[in-house]
């Protein structure tokens, strides 16, 4: 059965980007090492050691991703490769641009019309393997209908006040297990828990 995590970079107090989408240092740890790492095909990162060794299995572990249509636009859907795992599901209630339809015809991508869907069908194409929901407004959609089983958070050391939230319009109380991996990178905490169902 397919594993549901909730994954982003990640501010201190909790944000993921500012009010405009930029993310001003939350990336930065991502070219500050000497280690390179690859998300995918398009993407290498230099990272240090401790953080090569958190992502590279995390990464290699995705098989599906969900977002939404806001994170789509914004990325102009990744030129057609899915960020993480081999396919990638977006959640949306109008149907992808016909031009972007045409310049990546053979892109791995799906639609659905709800978070719920969503979530079924990645778990559908990623059989035993992991999805990841991204942070913000449809990871918190996800997280409030009881659909992430682990919660993985990059923490960068920056306080920024205001922006997009990690749990989106997530309210109320759910509580995590105990940190099962607390890594210590450089300039980034990665912090991986498990949704505590008792």
């Amino acid at each position: 059965m397919a594993r549901v995590v909730m994954q982003a970079v990640v501010s201190v107090d909790g944000f993921i980007a500012n009010a405009d989408d930029s993310v001003g240092p939350l990336f930065d740890w991502y070219g500050n090492g000497d280690v390179t790492v690859r998300a995918n095909e398009q993407w290498a990162f230099r990272v240090g050691r401790a953080s090569a060794d958190y992502v590279r299995p995390f990464w290699d572990a995705v098989k599906v991703t969900v977002i939404g249509r806001h994170l789509f636009d914004t990325t102009d859907g990744w030129s057609g490769v899915p960020a993480a795992g081999d396919a990638l599901v977006v959640v949306t209630h109008r149907p992808l641009p016909e031009e972007w339809l045409a310049r990546f015809p053979d892109a791995p991508f799906h639609t659905a019309g709800s978070v719920e869907s969503g979530v079924a069908l990645a778990k559908e194409l990623a059989g035993g393997g992991l999805v990841c929901v991204t942070a913000g407004d449809v990871g918190g959609q996800a997280f409030s209908a009881g659909l992430v089983d682990e919660v993985a958070m990059d923490v960068v050391p920056v306080v920024m006040g205001a922006g997009k939230r990690f749990f989106g319009g997530h309210t109320g109380t759910v509580l995590l297990d105990d940190p099962d991996r607390v890594v210590q990178g450089d300039r980034v905490l990665h912090l991986h828990y498990t949704v505590n169902r008792a």
